[in-house]
């Protein structure tokens, strides 16, 4: 089976280690983790493949930017031929405290336009996606500045424990199914 994993980020220097590249940080440590490296070269994004319990998993980078990202999926779920109850996207979630983890099958987009530009594209909000809380400590009109910020000191620390759960996470989607890893996951 074949499965799209799709990490929400922005390209480029500037964007690295910032809180709305969470995405791109979870699937760098999936992939770092399992020695699997990513070709930067492909068409809308980098992108690597992961072979997990007879599992194969695409895993994806776009290139788009955030608020683009749907062109990125609907074109690698379609090369790929991989049916839509089989994708996963990660995102960062301002309505979440820090390192807090939820996994949906199907909901709005809260406000991400990643999301937002995804299902327009699909014409679907019935996807799994997994929201990574960043927290909301800005100042009302700084919202940007903060998910485009780096982060602090205390959540780079607990930052490695929280994204080894959600990859734990993405091994139990694939494998498990998205029930069972909602029910396992949602509250950890």
């Amino acid at each position: 089976m074949k499965y799209l994993i799709v990490g929400l980020g922005n390209i480029g220097d500037e964007y690295k280690n910032t809180r709305h590249n969470i995405g791109f940080d979870i699937l760098d440590a999936l992939a770092g983790a399992s020695n699997v490296v990513f070709n930067p070269n492909k068409r809308y994004g980098a992108v690597a493949e992961y072979k997990y319990k007879a599992r194969i998993m695409v895993l994806l980078k776009p290139s788009t930017y955030v608020n683009l990202s749907g062109n990125a999926v609907r074109y690698w779920m379609r090369k790929e031929k991989i049916p839509l109850e089989n994708v996963l996207v990660l995102v960062d979630d301002i309505a979440l405290p820090f390192g807090a983890i939820r996994l949906r099958g199907k909901g709005g987009d809260a406000g991400h336009n990643g999301l937002r530009h995804i299902a327009e594209t699909l014409g679907t909000f019935n996807f799994a996606r997994v929201r990574f809380g960043i927290g909301n400590d800005f100042l009302k009109g700084r919202q940007v500045d903060y998910v485009l910020s780096t982060w602090d000191d205390e959540e780079e620390k607990a930052l490695e424990g929280r994204i080894d759960v959600v990859i734990q996470l993405i091994h139990s989607f694939v494998t498990l199914g998205l029930d069972r890893a909602m029910n396992l996951f949602n509250n950890k």
